[in-house]
């Protein structure tokens, strides 16, 4: 039996790793908390990176591991790199998954490798004073260097708009000082980097569909699992669902594919897996990377199991183990797969959350489906809405056996569950 460490655990995580298929193959240790959830998140206070992976390295050396993981992108996916190379396991360098992390040096790196897939860009301090202290021309969109679920993120029309966007309560402050400091860390150790996480980083808008790519990296060799379609809620950045297998035709996926493996290459990421986003204006068919993620994208892993039959956290496990992955391809039961996410714009929490006998009668009807559900209210919802624009309440993943089957099995959990099926 296998002994395998997971670092900060989500959900998904938990929901595949608690299947019955595992039980006899591996053992699994969790380590973690989730900055998300009160009073898990109170730990961000305390929180030292370098002196919890001292820790971890003495007490995983002496149980004897085989494998770590993590498809966490606050802070797992670096520390998991650090704590396989420390304990001599197959992982990811550690300065590769920095790199890509770190939003302004990983454009940087892209720029010089393939500069039509980039576009402009420029760092500068949360408590940027002036325009001219920012090497780009308003509008522009930005983002953290270093952050997740599109935390900050958004179209910025001036400099007065950017000012009132990076106005926080000294409470906030504190969040968003806390959530970089461990990446702050172990980059100072890691890297050469000069502009640390607390600065944003502002890019050129690109208009065009949003596509998604999760791959592997065995040793070098570079596999792609599949494009996802990303559609967004009308007239935002917000994600409305993810559909796989993408719709877009084989020549633009060979495009993907190529520059998919430039990115790679680029990053130094050899061995481990990933996520590349991808924006194409089909005016002037031109494709361009938002950005990478060293880690799985743990939502839509299941939906590539749905339609190939090959199962994401199967590879992630054999990588960790440095056992060869093998992707299997249309062998799952359905012939399309969805991530449905519903949200609310209206800043108004979820007025009546499903009751246990809802999610009983979901569960006997649509037993293939999963729901994950994210109720918040209060301060955490307020900061939701401030920092996201929406607030994200519910992930519904479903497979069809054909487009019209996937919608009406789609409207009858919206049915059982109460859901607006307006909302995804």
């Amino acid at each position: 039996m296998k002994k395998i460490l997971v670092l900060f655990p989500k959900d998904w995580d938990l929901y595949e790793l608690s299947k019955p298929r595992y039980r006899d193959a591996y053992r699994f240790y969790f380590e973690g908390f989730d900055v998300h959830r009160f009073p898990d998140n109170l730990r961000l206070l305390t929180f030292d990176a370098p002196r919890w992976i001292d820790r971890l390295v003495d007490k995983y050396h002496a149980i004897g591991i085989d494998g770590v993981v993590s498809n966490n992108e606050h802070f797992g996916a670096l520390i998991a790199a650090v704590l396989a190379d420390r304990l001599g396991l197959p992982g990811t360098q550690p300065r590769a998954v920095a790199l890509a992390q770190h939003k302004f040096y990983a454009r940087q790196v892209l720029s010089q490798l393939a500069p039509d897939a980039t576009p402009r860009f420029a760092a500068f301090a949360y408590d940027v004073r002036s325009p001219a202290a920012i090497a780009l021309p308003f509008p522009m969109y930005v983002k953290p260097v270093k952050a997740t679920f599109s935390v900050l993120a958004r179209d910025i029309a001036d400099f007065a708009e950017l000012r009132r966007h990076l106005s926080f309560t000294p409470l906030e402050t504190l969040i968003i000082k806390r959530l970089v400091h461990p990446f702050n860390q172990l980059t100072r150790r890691l890297t050469d980097f000069r502009i640390d996480a607390h600065h944003m980083i502002g890019e050129e808008i690109m208009s065009g569909m949003q596509l998604n790519v999760d791959g592997i990296a065995c040793y070098g060799r570079v596999e792609l699992l599949g494009v996802v379609d990303c559609v967004m809620y009308p007239g935002t950045n917000a994600f409305r669902r993810f559909e796989y297998p993408s719709a877009i035709p084989n020549s633009l996926k060979s495009r993907i594919e190529a520059l998919s493996r430039t990115v790679i290459e680029a990053i130094g990421f050899d061995h481990g897996a990933f996520n590349i986003e991808f924006c194409y204006d089909p005016e002037r068919d031109t494709l361009r990377v938002i950005e990478m993620n060293p880690r799985l994208a743990s939502q839509l892993a299941d939906l590539y199991a749905r339609v190939d039959g090959t199962n994401p956290y199967c590879l992630l496990l054999d990588l960790a183990l440095g056992r060869e992955p093998k992707l299997e391809r249309g062998a799952g039961r359905f012939a399309q797969a969805t991530s449905f996410v519903f949200r609310k714009f209206d800043g108004r929490a979820l007025e009546r959350a499903p009751s246990a006998e809802q999610m009983a009668r979901f569960a006997a009807e649509q037993p293939d489906a999963k729901l994950m559900l994210y109720l918040k209210g209060g301060a955490a919802l307020a900061r939701e809405m401030k920092w996201l624009g929406s607030y994200r309440y519910a992930v519904l993943n479903m497979g069809g056996t054909s487009a019209s089957d996937l919608v009406a099995r789609y409207r009858a959990a919206c049915r059982q569950l109460a859901f607006d099926p307006v909302a995804a």
